[in-house]
């Protein structure tokens, strides 16, 4: 087996370190060869804090997912998040010569490149740009103008953006660790792809990543990104809430949120109570189930709130047919699905990434494993789209894209890449 057909997706979250290494089977689906998990200490809400301690926690997945998988790991697709990423819809234009020469990909990729060079906040760099449909000529609607006429090309833009610093960190930690970074995806998009279907994203849904740090929103309809958004909340934000209000701990308040945590109070009887050891020979700790319940149920409520606020602040809320998917680690407490519908009124499923996954991968089935499932798959479609710029894979006429025809995560990645190949020449 070639290396070059071995994918890593690395997630680097504010509560784990996940690599996971994968390929495509012979019948499309993706096989994990290995997985590797550290705990992690240097990441808060999404964002790098401390270089060495993440540094060292990346080792420490990364070692064990080689042990896993016995592929010896050099490049990884990395996720990037945090509150620092935001959104925003653009229009661009683009005047063309001659009406009567069919449009080609060229010129989507020339409409999509001056969306690269739009002027953003000091700080602030484009990180993907996602087409949303095209007008030719004042026609609105089109998907896929190649191969029409027409003067005036315009196209309505998904503009994702994030501070160059914070991915900056992000690349600094993977290099410390002696990989190489092969592409940098916005972590709610990979979510996105291990857990939604296409006939999801086509009849509209919202994925809602609940992470240690933050929580994820991405809106999809007719099978396009419309909004993305980071809320600065997540599950461990629960475990502070748990940990003031039972005066415990954080460890404990840890597992207590995930053996006996639930999003409903009503769901718990009056009388289960869990005993707590207490510290240093102190006496024990009752805590009612309930009330640990009305504490997570409150913080959760407020997260869905945010979420609601972005949903209906998308201008989307009436046409999302498939509702909302839950998934990320804090999808894992009991009773969150009742909770969202019931403030939502949307319907509401928990996403795990088992479908697009091949037998024997049970490991990563668990919702928390959804971004690093997502990035593995990114990093085979980015392989795909390698192969058939080289002529490996031949492309069909129905292949064609709507988006660039190169991995336009560039602008961004590349400013990184030539940041610390002036580094390390300097060095």
């Amino acid at each position: 087996m070639r290396s070059s057909e071995i994918v890593v997706g690395l997630d680097i979250g504010t509560t784990k370190i996940v690599a996971i290494v994968g390929r495509r089977n012979e019948f499309g689906k993706i096989e994990i060869l290995g997985m590797g998990k550290s705990e992690s200490y240097g990441v808060a809400r999404g964002v790098v804090q401390n270089i060495d301690k993440t540094v060292e926690a990346i080792r420490v997945a990364v070692t064990e997912a080689e042990t896993k998988s016995g592929v010896d790991i050099k490049t990884v697709n990395v996720g990037i998040a945090g509150q620092h990423i935001k959104s925003n819809q653009h229009r661009g234009i683009k005047t063309r010569v001659s009406a009567e020469d069919e449009i080609s990909q060229n010129d989507i990729d020339a409409l999509i490149d001056d969306m690269f060079k739009l002027v953003m906040q000091p700080g602030e760099e484009i990180i993907h740009v996602v087409p949303q449909e095209y007008i030719i000529d004042n026609e609105s609607g089109i998907k896929n103008p190649i191969g029409m006429a027409g003067i005036r090309l315009e196209a309505n833009f998904h503009i994702i953006t994030g501070q160059i610093a914070a991915a900056r960190n992000i690349y600094k930690c993977v290099h410390k660790a002696n990989l190489e970074v092969s592409g940098l995806t916005l972590e709610p998009l990979a979510s996105a792809d291990a857990v939604l279907s296409d006939e999801e994203k086509e009849a509209g849904v919202v994925l809602v990543d609940i992470g240690g740090g933050t929580t994820d929103i991405a809106i999809f309809q007719d099978g396009i990104i419309r909004h993305t958004a980071v809320i600065p909340f997540g599950g461990n934000i629960i475990t502070e809430d748990i940990k003031e209000g039972c005066t415990i701990i954080k460890n404990q308040a840890e597992l207590l949120k995930i053996k006996f945590g639930s999003a409903l109070a009503s769901e718990n009887q009056e009388n289960e109570i869990v005993s707590i050891p207490g510290l240093r020979g102190r006496a024990h700790k009752e805590i009612s189930v309930r009330n640990l319940s009305a504490i997570i149920q409150a913080r959760m409520e407020e997260i869905i709130e945010h979420v609601y606020y972005e949903i209906k602040n998308s201008g989307y809320e009436k046409k999302l047919i498939a509702g909302i998917v839950v998934t990320g680690g804090g999808a894992q407490l009991k009773h969150v699905p009742q909770l969202v519908e019931y403030i939502t009124g949307m319907d509401t499923r928990i996403g795990y990434p088992n479908e697009h996954l091949a037998k024997g991968s049970e490991a990563v089935t668990s919702p928390m494993f959804a971004t690093s499932v997502g990035l593995v798959m990114k990093g085979l479609e980015a392989l795909d789209k390698q192969n058939k710029k080289n002529g490996t894979i031949k492309e069909t006429t129905q292949g064609k894209i709507k988006g660039h025809s190169k991995d336009k995560s560039g602008g961004f990645f590349d400013k990184l890449k030539s940041f610390f190949d002036e580094d390390s020449a300097q060095n």
